[in-house]
């Protein structure tokens, strides 16, 4: 049986105690060190904190309609189209193409001669084209940039951000063609399709395009999507068919989004189907920036109104319901913002409610800007501020 000196237990218990003083001692210099350093680096991390309780704050706007030169009279009966550049409002109408400050004040306006007109917006550069005739320009606000007239119906007509032209016409030989201008005007690129086009998005550099084509196999309708590079013949990728009838495409680093007339889908940078989903109920507007899509989707006879949010390909969408009839949908700055019968709410895609203004039911649709949304009805544009 082992002996045990006191002295040595005594001392045992000593050299326990030292360590675990020694232990405090560190422990309460290391936290000393975390506060004096989180203290000195205050100003970085402090916003941020507060950040992540704003993102939950639902800002409640008042809706109060601007004064002053607002409402901006239409004349009755005008099919007249509205969007925003650069602090500008544009309104394209059947004869004149008029710019106003967001205040409501006239700054200029030109007169086209198209029967027809539609406008495609985007940056600083307005593309104005004849449909179904063969002219279209390129403009901005203070000036006609080039005008040109060609041989064959025009079908529609793209923009890019850098004011390169993409347009779509009617063929003696071909389903349709693809003409694609420089920002001089100048062709760089043609194409003759077999197949139907029904959109366009350019690529971010402009130096290519994501193309929708519809057709018909196995007695439905199914649209393909591909992209095409202007300096190379045929083309990057082509995805299988999607069941729809696909009506816009949105081109976006990762791949495609294909808004359709009865469902939706991601296709990859690959040319490979993402995701599809299929609408339950009648499609009314959909939209799409930078991958983040959001569609609105109204069933009178069930009373159902919901909005899908889609952040991204893959990924299952945000179902968002609502009470009244949906009217009008964008994506601005990664938020979706929707018009009810009587509000403008805007949510983030994770489905959180982010900020909301009430409307009356005059309305037939809006444009986000800035500080402000404007609000479109039969024969006058309004404006309320908007805080999101």
């Amino acid at each position: 049986m082992p002996m045990y000196d006191m002295n040595d237990m005594i001392e045992q218990k000593k050299r326990k105690k030292r360590k675990k003083k020694l232990g405090y001692a560190i422990i309460f210099v290391v936290l000393a060190s975390v506060i004096v350093s989180a203290f000195v680096t205050q100003e970085q991390w402090l916003p941020k904190l507060r950040g992540l309780g704003k993102q939950y704050t639902t800002i409640i706007n008042d809706g109060k309609l601007a004064e002053g030169n607002f409402p901006i009279e239409i004349n009755s009966g005008v099919n007249y189209q509205v969007d925003c550049i650069n602090n500008c409002v544009i309104v394209l109408s059947d004869a004149y193409i008029y710019f106003y400050s967001e205040e409501g004040g006239l700054i200029n306006r030109r007169q086209h001669a198209y029967t027809n007109a539609v406008m495609d917006i985007l940056n600083n550069r307005i593309l104005i084209y004849e449909n179904g005739g063969n002219r279209f320009s390129v403009e901005d606000r203070n000036d006609i940039i080039y005008e040109k007239q060609i041989d064959e119906s025009i079908m529609f007509a793209r923009i890019s951000n850098d004011g390169y032209t993409a347009v779509v016409t009617s063929s003696v030989n071909y389903e349709c063609e693809i003409k694609v201008f420089d920002k001089r005007g100048e062709v760089i690129y043609e194409r003759k399709c077999v197949q139907k086009v029904s959109d366009i998005d350019f690529t971010y550099d402009s130096q290519g395009c994501i193309i929708s084509y519809i057709y018909a196999k196995n007695g439905s309708i199914e649209t393909s999507v591909q992209e095409a590079v202007f300096t190379q013949n045929g083309e990057k990728w082509t995805s299988p068919g999607l069941d729809t009838l696909g009506f816009n495409v949105y081109n976006f680093n990762d791949g495609a989004f294909l808004l359709g007339i009865d469902a939706c889908g991601y296709v990859d940078k690959m040319g490979q189907i993402q995701s599809f989903y299929r609408y339950d109920g009648d499609f009314e507007k959909g939209s799409s920036e930078n991958g983040k899509s959001a569609v609105i989707i109204n069933s009178d006879d069930r009373r159902r109104y919901v909005m899908a949010l889609f952040d991204g390909g893959g990924k299952e969408p945000a179902i968002i319901s609502f009470e009244t009839p949906l009217i009008d949908v964008t994506v601005k700055d990664g938020l979706a913002y929707v018009m009810t019968q009587n509000a403008i709410l805007a949510y983030d895609f994770s489905g959180g409610l982010r900020s909301t203004a009430s409307v009356n039911d005059s309305y037939t649709g809006f444009v986000r800007s800035g500080d402000y949304i404007f609000l479109k009805s039969f024969s006058k544009i309004d404006r309320i501020n908007y805080e999101s």
